[in-house]
Order: C-alpha cells, then structure tokens, then sequence
C-alpha cells in the first residue's frame, strides 16, 4: 500500500493584545494581526508588523501550524510576550483552520 503524500498545517492568526489604554511602544494597535496560510505571511492593507515582535513569534508558528497531542504545551500555550520587557502587548497564536499540502508540491526530495 502506497503512503499517502499530503499532510495537514494549520492556518494561524496572530493576533495583538494588549491591556485597555496601555501605550505600546512596538508600533502595534490592539487588534493588529497577521496571518499565516501555509508558508505566507499576510498582513492587512495598510498595516505593519514590528521585526521584533515577528522575531519573537516566528519560532514558534511551523510547531503550532502542526498537529500535536492535547498534553503538549504547544497546543494549549498560545500566548507570546512582547521582547521589549516595557511594552505590555502580548501576541495570541490561533489556530484558523487546515490546508492540505503534497510533499511533492513543496519539496524535490523524494518521501
């Protein structure tokens, strides 16, 4: 029986959060986010995301984008603390959905 080539990755939001009237100093808006369907990062018209704020998170998003136990930290930890100790964001990973990728369709190494 032949293995199957597809595999599932989630789709993630990543969302800012931060306390009601608290000044931000990473450029950040409460509600600010950005999107990631498969290997593209996808910002709203018209908004930025700060380097150091993607900096933090981006380690982080190819393990959530993948299927894990329900015991695995990583399934229930989902929120990232802004890098600079002075701003009081927080950046919430939300899993969105799932896309089904082909392992031919995303590398030339043969299964």
């Amino acid at each position: 029986m032949a293995e199957s080539d597809e595999f599932e990755l989630y789709d993630l939001k990543v969302v800012v959060e931060a306390p009601a009237g608290s000044r931000l100093l990473c450029g950040a808006k409460p509600g600010d986010y950005f999107l990631l369907e498969g290997e593209l990062l996808r910002l709203p018209p018209g908004q930025g995301f700060s380097i150091y704020s993607l900096g933090a998170v981006l380690p982080l998003l190819a393990a959530k984008q993948r299927m894990t136990h329900a015991a695995d930290w990583m399934t229930s930890d989902a929120v990232i603390a802004c890098p600079d100790p002075n701003c009081p964001s927080k950046l919430r990973i939300i899993r969105t959905g799932k896309r089904i990728f082909k392992h031919g369709d995303t590398t030339v190494i043969p299964m």
